[in-house]
């Protein structure tokens, strides 16, 4: 990467197409050493817009490389969201003596003389790593004229019935679909009419297993789905996932339906699935997410490309008094790109005493341990000298993390925009610990490990230049307190 991106927002180390539009990541597969992003793009504008399928690569999902545009529109339509493979036993006939990568996609289009939208499953395959694409001759796959929204098909390969699995979102349902060589599809199971929230659509689609506290003897499925936006909800478009169990035909929710569980308390990681094959050796599931929000996604204040890119997270699974729940960490890579770390054994924050400290980067990791005494709240705020500043703050009595961005830079895109992001989460042992990533237009905290995590763009007038520390009504202890300095994966920022 020695071309250097530095227009007003652009994220430093969060992956961004070169220019032009773009949402969720699609076809993520890893093969020969590579980690392969397809995504959501329109390279002809800044809005939303006639879809392709976008690509770039990586070794380490942190550095990437842009590659030609995968998939373009044609005679089926537009090509939206879907899953990549390694078709490792040539399954579907397309390779020969070596495996190769298969994308299976949503084509869409309008039925014939009609304005009602028209949505397809299709397959594209690569025989040279991903560079070069060509469609199945016999496309569609699979279709069904009596469902509209039917698309987001993302496909595994269940060792235990020697079967490809295919998730498809379908209205306010997930349909699970079974074949033996991803020509062939026949209908297996339909989850989640009257489980979790039905607040829009129900959209992108993941599924796999995780184990329970590390335990391989114990292990769940996790379903991920994530729900469009209704401008009836103020969080606008956001993801859930389910917990469960899975026999290569039907889900069964561990939970009761009326319980919702988030993946992310913040307005701004929608659409995320995982990588598939990544090798057993590696054991991770790891999982990115587009970083917006339909309800404003197509009016943020950036010019020549919109949308993002989360980091990559490491998903797990832990137990609790409450079930079992997601826990996020950032992908160890981030290593490569961390600097100067300066450390703050142990610091007291009085009751309306903060303790400041200069930025020496705008690109910033900060790991901090709160310890609390007697206060009501504490926590942190970053800050620039326009007056704007993104506070991340734990109240005692409410026991709720809230990331308030009201403040924190231009918002008048949007009303929605400026929002309080909040959560429930317990203290451990009277302590919040928390992980914050600081981009020039992003912030990702991770709290408790990652057992709450908020993801929030902001577009502030100047770079934060300064953190605060601070105690409200008592007395917080701070140990200790980490700020690390991050590179730009484009260059010298």
């Amino acid at each position: 990467m020695n071309k250097i991106y530095n227009e007003k927002h652009r994220l430093q180390f969060h992956f961004s197409p070169e220019k032009k539009w773009m949402n969720d990541p699609n076809g993520m597969v890893f093969f020969k050493d590579e980690y392969h992003l397809f995504y959501q793009y329109h390279p002809f504008g800044t809005t939303w817009g006639p879809m392709h399928w976008g690509h770039a690569v990586s070794k380490d999902m942190i550095q990437w490389e842009h590659l030609p545009i995968a998939l373009y529109p044609d005679e089926h339509g537009e090509i939206f969201s879907g899953s990549a493979v390694v078709d490792w036993n040539n399954t579907s006939g397309f390779f020969d003596d070596e495996p190769g990568l298969v994308a299976i996609y949503t084509s869409a289009d309008n039925y014939p003389n009609s304005d009602r939208p028209r949505q397809r499953q299709c397959l594209a395959y690569s025989k040279d790593n991903g560079r070069t694409w060509r469609t199945y001759e016999r496309n569609p796959v699979l279709s069904d004229v009596n469902i509209t929204d039917y698309r987001d098909p993302k496909v595994f390969w269940h060792e235990e019935t020697s079967k490809w699995i295919m998730m498809l979102a379908t209205g306010q349902s997930i349909s699970i679909y079974t074949s033996p060589n991803l020509k062939e599809w026949e209908f297996a199971s339909e989850f989640g009419n009257n489980a979790g929230s039905h607040d829009g659509v129900w959209e992108c689609p993941d599924l796999f297993k995780l184990p329970v506290d590390g335990d391989d003897t114990n292990q769940k499925w996790i379903m991920l789905v994530s729900i469009g936006d209704n401008p009836k909800f103020k969080e606008g478009s956001r993801t859930q996932y389910f917990v469960g169990q899975f026999d290569g035909t039907t889900f069964l929710n561990d939970n009761p339906d009326e319980q919702v569980l988030w993946l992310d308390f913040g307005r701004d990681n929608y659409a995320g699935v995982s990588w598939s094959d990544i090798p057993a050796q590696d054991g991770r599931r790891i999982y990115i997410g587009w970083m917006s929000n339909w309800r404003y996604a197509n009016q943020v204040p950036t010019e020549e490309w919109r949308s993002a890119m989360t980091l990559p997270r490491e998903l797990s699974l832990t137990s609790s008094k409450e079930g079992n729940r997601i826990v996020q960490k950032i992908i160890s890579e981030i290593d490569s790109i961390r600097n100067h770390t300066e450390v703050t054994q142990e610091l007291t924050i009085e009751s309306d005493s903060p303790v400041t400290f200069n930025l020496t980067s705008p690109l910033m990791e900060v790991n901090v341990k709160f310890d609390n005494k007697d206060s009501n709240s504490f926590g942190l705020i970053f800050e620039n000298s326009k007056n704007e500043s993104i506070m991340i703050q734990y109240d005692t009595a409410s026991e709720k993390l809230m990331v308030d961005r009201t403040k924190a830079g231009v918002n008048s895109f949007s009303e929605s925009f400026a929002a309080l992001q909040e959560t429930d989460l317990k203290m451990e042992d009277g302590k919040i610990n928390l992980q914050i990533f600081m981009d020039t237009s992003s912030i990702e905290v991770l709290a408790n490990g990652g057992k709450a995590v908020c993801t929030s763009l902001l577009f502030p007038k100047h770079l934060y230049e300064r953190i605060i520390i601070f105690s409200n009504k008592g007395t917080t202890r701070v140990a200790p307190l980490k700020l690390t300095e991050l590179n730009s994966v484009w260059g010298k920022y």
